[in-house]
């Protein structure tokens, strides 16, 4: 039975979209689309595990509703998140005779919805595009602002383009098939936004970490509505990164995109590179004078009461200040990193010394 259904809109002037949220919220799609889009040829994209689980459904759904309906399913993981995986994807949609009134709806966690935005971005010069994440990690964070592309071997995003939804559905029911450790490194992000913007929040998980971790519907759609708010607040003041305030929702992520690297993007989930990239940016604080100890003890029984207590990957240090070093914050040659000087609060903080990020990885 659904519940109760939130809306959060993301305000960007004629780009604007709302983000839903709640339980059973996927058997709405046909509705949820025909209420945004005059299209009747949906193009879904999905990945080898979500397939059976919810995108058959979905597009047998709007088939039954009298869309023109075409399903491509990716390899499940990473590796699929890359221009090859792109090129097959638009051939796919020529050959199947997409156009430009064709939408592209990402059924999937974050690897299928980077990858699908970027399609629907580059294909024809840009179609409509609908989101419905299936990932803690995707709902709360990847499907939200538009942010899409595709990895190269040798940097994370580094291909990609600002591309924003017409729509995005979040089924917090589905998060009831994901294994738990992909549904713990969804909840990497979810710490993120409390750590970042929300002093409140992050005492909201530190009180409710039974239920978050039981994967109650309701304390699921409340966190996934506050990190989803959280986020297009920050959205709406700087969509395309050229302000600097987006830069702190990159929390953690300059170390963790380092330890995916390290890993070939394999060896940890990418919620899990940031959890672990949050324990080294604090502790990076704390050797700052940023922030005292106790609030990195603090982030520390969090992370480690939500199962997330993940150690960096080992690794010669050189190698990864290499791999920082392509960073998009990097600016002028130098590392900068979002730290933050108490919870609730981050800053973009530049001249970090060298042997003080070497240190922060002993955590």
């Amino acid at each position: 039975m659904a519940g109760k259904t939130e809306t959060v809109r993301v305000a960007l002037a004629e780009r604007s979209y709302d983000i839903e949220i709640g339980s059973g919220t996927l058997a709405g799609m046909p509705e949820f689309l025909r209420a945004r889009t005059k299209s009747d040829h949906a193009i879904l994209v999905t990945d080898s595990n979500v397939d059976d689980l919810y995108a058959d459904a979905a597009g047998d759904q709007l088939v039954g509703e009298g869309w023109e309906v075409d399903l491509f399913a990716i390899e499940a993981g990473e590796p699929s998140k890359s221009v090859d995986a792109a090129d097959e994807l638009w051939n796919a949609m020529l050959n199947e005779g997409a156009d430009r009134e064709s939408i592209v709806v990402a059924i999937g966690g974050g690897v299928v919805g980077d990858l699908a935005g970027f399609v629907a971005a580059t294909f024809a010069r840009g179609l409509e595009f609908f989101q419905a994440p299936t990932t803690l990690l995707a709902q709360v964070d990847s499907s939200v602002g538009g942010k899409v592309g595709v990895n190269l071997p040798g940097a994370k995003n580094m291909i990609g383009a600002f591309w924003q939804p017409r729509g995005v559905l979040c089924d917090v029911a589905a998060l009831e098939s994901l294994p738990d450790r992909e549904y713990r490194a969804g909840l990497a992000e979810v710490v993120k936004y409390g750590v970042i913007l929300d002093a409140e929040f992050f005492a909201y998980l530190e009180a409710n970490v039974e239920p978050i971790n039981a994967r109650h519907a309701d304390v699921l759609t409340r966190i996934v509505e506050r990190s989803c708010r959280l986020k297009a607040n920050v959205v709406e003041q700087d969509e395309r990164e050229t302000t600097g305030l987006r830069a702190a929702l990159n929390y953690g992520h300059t170390f963790g995109h380092a330890f995916e690297a390290i890993g070939e993007y394999e060896e940890l989930l990418h919620g899990e590179a940031v959890a672990a990239g949050m324990r080294c940016a604090m502790q990076l604080a704390v050797r700052l004078g940023r922030v005292a100890e106790a609030d990195f003890e603090r982030q520390e029984s969090l992370l480690e009461a939500l199962g997330l207590l993940v150690d960096p990957l080992e690794a010669d240090g050189d190698e990864v200040l290499r791999l920082m070093y392509r960073d998009k914050k990097v600016a002028a040659g130098k590392l900068r990193f979002v730290l933050p000087d108490r919870i609730g609060h981050v800053e973009l903080v530049a001249d970090v010394p060298e042997a003080d990020v070497l240190a922060a990885l002993a955590v």
